[in-house]
Formats: structure tokens, C-alpha cells, sequence
């Protein structure tokens, strides 16, 4: 089969089409003919040489697909050849076929054709384990940073469906506009006074929850930031990885700092996210309560592409690679 392979660590020309070995379903899995993969920061980090897949998973880049079913494992009783099918990964995805344990599959969201579909499976997957792990609760303030990516143009609405006041930053005027329009209450420009202006749109409560796309560079502005018994989540590290914690502004607060990746969390966690989505997640854009994330379509020729637009600047939405 044909396959995006990285000749060595380095920039997005490392990318090239060639062929491997096509893989197996093995007891409980399936295969998958992939239409669409979505693309994400940790795929650029992988290519780069520092976010290596978990052991025993194909070293292809590659965490979310979507395609129809073309083999099932043995002990498979639920899909069929032929289906429909998305799957949160952790490898492989860029691939003509890839293997998925079954359980870490679903039918995509009704209504959605599979280039749509393939962009939502990993941002929906964190941002919803996330926010359901520490209890995202209506008229709470969230704040998540990177508001215009895809983690963000998820996350805006569906904390806002949850009913929660929702800030964000943004790089530009144009992406802060964008997640207004997503139903941001407001949107700062992180070049500036985020924190202080976060603060100023709570009334000075502070922020009940934080996702964190960027690490270490944000690390104390955001526990300043926290109201008593918030909770801080860092999901990436865009901005490096070692900070300087005040563990007594935790400690006066009653507050929580806790980091999670869901590329390494055992397959029953991710089969339970998925039907999660499934049955909470993709009656929200049936309803049209969701609106779909922009995206940036590049045929799998152009991987390399696909990874500058998403290290760019002006880059909006999710960048989906198509077969």
C-alpha cells in the first residue's frame, strides 16, 4: 500500500509517498480503506522527531481517519465490510489502510460526509474526555487557548453548549473574529494582556477550568488566572515543557493542575471516549448545535503542505489529507 513515510527527523519536505506492507486486522480490530486523515500538531511533532508513537504502534503519522471498513478481525460482531467508519488512533493514519481496535471506531456523525468527519474524531475526543473529567459545569468560565485551531473551533462551542461563559485567545483580529463567531463571549489577542483581560471578563472571579494547548510558557499566568477550586488542563506543549509552578497559588485556591495525552491512554479509555461522541457529541451537529470547524483540504501528494499550513500563522480551523 502507499503510505506518507519520513525519511528522517526535519521539516515538512521529509514527507514522502512510497510504499510499505499493508496491515492486519488482528482479534478484535479492523481495517480500514481511509478517504481522509485528519492532521494535527502532534502529527508535526512526530515528524520532527519529538513526540515518537507509543511502542507496538505503527511508526506513520497519523491519529484520526475516517474510510469504509475493508477487513474485520476475528471477534468482530458489530461491523461489516463496507461501512462507514471513523477511528481515533494511535498511529498509521497516513496510509491507504490502516488497523483500529473496533472499539476505538465508530459511524461517522449522521449527515456528514467522510472529509468532514475525519477532521473532528481527535479534537472532539480530547476536548470532551477532558472537560468531562473535571466537570466542565454550566455558568462556570472556561478559557482555552488557540481559539482559531482545531482544538479551540471545537471547544468554543461545545463549552458553550454546556452553558459555560467562554474565553479564548487568538493570534489575530481574523481569528478572534472566528471565535466569536463560534460563540466566544470573548476573544484576546495572546500577543497582549490575555490574563489580566481574562480576569476583567470574569468580573475578576477568575477562570473555573483552563485547556492548555502551549505548556510551559503559559504555565503561571495560568494558575493566577485559576478561581478557587479551578482546574488546569494542559493538553500540548507548544510552548516548551519545564515551568515555574507556585504550587501555593494551588494550595490557597483549593485548586488542580493535571496534564493528559490522549495518544497514550489505553484502548478502554478511547473506546469509551468514542461512544461518548457518539452518543453526545454527533447528535449536537445533527442538530445543527455544533456548526463544523473550517477546514483546509490537501490530497495526500501534498502532506507536506498540509503540515506548513498548519504551522503557519494564518491558519484557521482543522487541515484534513484526503486519498
Amino acid at each position: 500500500m502507499r503510505a506518507i513515510t519520513v525519511s528522517q527527523p526535519g521539516g515538512p519536505e521529509v514527507l514522502q509517498l512510497g510504499e510499505v506492507p499493508t496491515p492486519q486486522p488482528g482479534p478484535g480490530e479492523l481495517r480500514i480503506a481511509v478517504q481522509a486523515v485528519g492532521v494535527n500538531r502532534a502529527d508535526l511533532l512526530q515528524r520532527r522527531g519529538y513526540y515518537p508513537p507509543p511502542p507496538g504502534i505503527s511508526d506513520i503519522i497519523g491519529l484520526e481517519v475516517s474510510g469504509l471498513v475493508d477487513a474485520v478481525g476475528p471477534g468482530v460482531e458489530d461491523w461489516r465490510v463496507g461501512q462507514a467508519a471513523v477511528a481515533l488512533i494511535a498511529g498509521g493514519g497516513y496510509a491507504e489502510y490502516v488497523v483500529a481496535p473496533a472499539g476505538q471506531c465508530a459511524a461517522p456523525p449522521p449527515g456528514l460526509d467522510l472529509t468532514q468527519a475525519a477532521g473532528l474524531v481527535e479534537v472532539a475526543a480530547t476536548v470532551v474526555s477532558n472537560l468531562t473529567r473535571v466537570g466542565l459545569a454550566a455558568d462556570e468560565v472556561f478559557l482555552v487557548h488557540g481559539g482559531a485551531g482545531g482544538i479551540g473551533s471545537f471547544a468554543i462551542p461545545y463549552a458553550k453548549a454546556l452553558g459555560a461563559q467562554v474565553l479564548t485567545t487568538a493570534g489575530s483580529p481574523a481569528k478572534a473574529e472566528h471565535c466569536r463567531q463560534l460563540g466566544a463571549d470573548a476573544a484576546f489577542d495572546y500577543h497582549g494582556a490575555w490574563a489580566s483581560e481574562a480576569r476583567a471578563a470574569s468580573q475578576g472571579h477568575g477562570c473555573d477550568v483552563i485547556l492548555d494547548i502551549i505548556g510551559a510558557k503559559y504555565l503561571e499566568a495560568n494558575v493566577s488566572l485559576l478561581a478557587r477550586h479551578g482546574r488546569l488542563v494542559v493538553i500540548g506543549l507548544q510552548g516548551g515543557r519545564k515551568g515555574t509552578l507556585d504550587i501555593n497559588q494551588l494550595l490557597t485556591k483549593s485548586a488542580s493542575l493535571s496534564a493528559t495525552s490522549l495518544r497514550y491512554s489505553p484502548a478502554a479509555e478511547k473506546a469509551a471516549v468514542m461512544r461518548q461522541l457518539e452518543t453526545q457529541v454527533w447528535p449536537l451537529y445533527t442538530s445543527g448545535t455544533l456548526p463544523l470547524m473550517p477546514q483546509t483540504v490537501f490530497p495526500i501528494e501534498q502532506a507536506a503542505a498540509a503540515h506548513a499550513r498548519l504551522d503557519s500563522d494564518d491558519h484557521i480551523g482543522k487541515v484534513v489529507l484526503v486519498w
